[in-house]
């Protein structure tokens, strides 16, 4: 904050860039100033600040992403992936910069999510992402044929998975999502840890069967120090588009009552919609 005479000059910081009160904010604060006898000219500049969840000096291959967050299940098959890019574009359609990183070696999903196969260009020491929907993108699905098994020991998978982590061009961004691949192993801790994430998040589906293996993957990111941001309840009931009934096919409201058993956010309940398996696919 500047003053000089009749001269104001200062930085208005705001929550996050696509804050919905930001025009009005701006207002409010001119109007102030307007009424103060004695302020001849002022100068706002509008900033918002991401918050930095790691340490970047620690991570210099990663120095350009700010906030690493990892997605996972515990288990295969309660849509982790689908709720993975629609929580990167979330956050992309609130004013950040994001990348999302397919991390399922044995299994990726991303380039039939994005809708594009093509082979990720290279500067000659890292590969540039792709970019899809506003997100800078990359999975090992874009290096290997999509018909083709990914037939490989332990080692080699880390060892790929580090390389498309760290090896890969990414652009300033406030957030990296990691769609991580289920379960608890050796891969899992190993990115958890190489990622230096900033927080973890865990999609299950209301069902007993599921909500084993997300208490596993959960407890799993506690034992490293990753803290967990929350639990997301996905394929949570279905609205019949004929009658307009509620079926709660995998049960419901299971997984909100783990996050409260567990001490963590419960961060909403997704319906089981046809328009996101169609649109998906």
């Amino acid at each position: 904050l500047e003053l000089n005479s009749g001269d104001l000059k200062f930085t208005l910081e705001l929550t996050t860039p696509a804050c919905p009160f930001n025009d009005e904010i701006e207002a409010d604060v001119r109007k102030a100033i307007d009424d103060i006898d004695g302020i001849e000219n002022f100068d706002m500049k509008v900033t918002a600040k991401v918050m930095e969840g790691r340490s970047l000096d620690a991570d210099e291959s990663m120095a350009t992403v700010k906030n690493v967050i990892g997605v996972a299940s515990g288990k295969g098959g309660v849509g982790k992936s689908t709720t993975a890019i629609n929580l990167a574009i979330s956050i992309k359609n609130n004013g950040y910069n994001v990348g999302i990183l397919d991390a399922d070696i044995y299994g990726p999903s991303l380039p039939k999510l994005i809708g594009s196969n093509q082979k990720p260009k290279s500067d000659g020491k890292k590969l540039n992402p792709i970019n899809a929907f506003g997100l800078q993108v990359m999975s090992i699905g874009f290096l290997v044929p999509d018909d083709s098994p990914t037939i490989w020991r332990g080692p080699m998978v880390i060892s790929a998975l580090t390389q498309l982590l760290t090896q890969v061009s990414w652009q300033n961004l406030d957030f990296l999502i990691i769609d991580l691949p289920p379960g608890t192993g050796d891969i899992q801790l190993s990115l958890a840890q190489k990622a230096n994430l900033s927080g973890s998040i865990i999609v299950s589906t209301p069902q007993d069967l599921a909500l084993i293996d997300a208490r596993k993957g959960l407890n799993m990111f506690r034992k490293v120090d990753v803290p967990v941001l929350g639990i997301i309840e996905n394929m949570s009931f279905f609205i019949c588009p004929s009658c307009n009934e509620q079926t709660n096919i995998f049960g419901n409201g299971g997984a909100k009552k783990e996050a409260e058993n567990l001490g963590v956010d419960f961060l909403g309940a997704i319906p089981l919609d046809s328009e996101i398996r169609s649109t998906s696919d």
